[in-house]
């Protein structure tokens, strides 16, 4: 229980940039250090974190939580996600007047923006090539379209997730009737 506190603290602490640059941190912890999970799992518990309300790191955390060690491990990891955040943000709030026009910490927010986005960017380079990876084409090709109508024709992402829903709702109807499967 104390690693899982721990871990979660630790990445809870330095993860500066949100959700997509905590998910590297994640993966080799608990994929390729702990071996708690596998990469599918990976993606299955990373698909949950976003699709819930909330950080995806502390979504992502509790869901690892009650994956090891049941209501507890949920209970300890979300107490271990919240602890960073609450400490930063007190402190910010206490010494905001004192740095807010400093331009060293100006330029240093600017560099942690820059490696944020490479991080980012890294992320979605590595999800896309294991989709190419795994031959799913269907989510590959479902990907792309969800860029481009976002990206070059600028339509509103709520639209694009319902429509992307149905698309796998459907695709998933049609694999389980090829199979025979009952519904």
């Amino acid at each position: 229980m104390f690693i899982l506190f721990y871990s979660t603290l630790y990445i809870n602490a330095i993860a500066f940039g949100g959700g997509f640059v905590v998910i590297p941190l994640l993966r080799r912890r608990y994929v390729d250090e702990y071996g708690w999970i596998d990469e599918d799992e990976m993606t299955d518990l990373i698909a949950l974190s976003q699709s819930a309300p909330g950080t995806i790191a502390g979504n992502f955390a509790m869901l690892i939580g009650h994956h090891i060690a049941g209501f507890w491990g949920t209970l300890v990891t979300l107490i271990a996600s919240i602890i960073p955040a609450t400490v930063i943000i007190t402190l910010v709030a206490c010494f905001y007047h004192t740095f807010h026009n400093n331009l060293i910490v100006e330029r240093i927010m600017r560099g942690m923006q820059a490696g944020v986005v490479a991080v980012i960017l890294n992320l979605a380079i590595e999800m896309f090539s294991r989709q190419l990876k795994i031959k799913e084409w269907f989510s590959t090709t479902l990907l792309c379209a969800a860029f481009i109508t976002s990206y070059l024709l600028n339509i509103d992402a709520i639209y694009i997730i319902l429509t992307a829903a149905a698309a796998g709702i459907i695709h998933s109807y049609y694999l389980i009737k090829k199979r025979g499967q009952p519904l």
